[in-house]
């Protein structure tokens, strides 16, 4: 959904319309735009679409674990394996610093 310009409003504005831009929000659909000093500070959006975004954003942290594993199964079927003691080795090892 775009933003329109109607949807952006200064946050000194929003103090005094918070009622009617909270109900455009949920009965509207319009999610708003605050800004503070002309920059985008916050947004008001319904709360449901906030519970929606945030299993959406655990939904996806899941889907990287998944793919991380399959990383690691392929790894592993492939042979791109190291022991335990050369895992220890290799982290015992004093690290090299690069200077940039």
């Amino acid at each position: 959904m775009s933003i329109r310009s109607s949807d952006v409003v200064p946050i000194s504005d929003a103090r005094a319309r918070l009622t009617e831009l909270a109900e455009d929000v949920v009965n509207g659909g319009h999610e708003k735009v605050l800004t503070k000093n002309g920059s985008s500070y916050v947004a008001l959006i319904d709360a449901r679409k906030l519970d929606h975004y945030h299993a959406l954003e655990t939904e996806f942290g899941h889907l990287v674990m998944a793919m991380a594993a399959v990383e690691g199964l392929e790894d592993v079927a492939a042979g791109r394996v190291v022991s335990e003691a050369e895992l220890d080795e290799l982290l015992a090892a004093p690290r090299t610093r690069v200077n940039a």
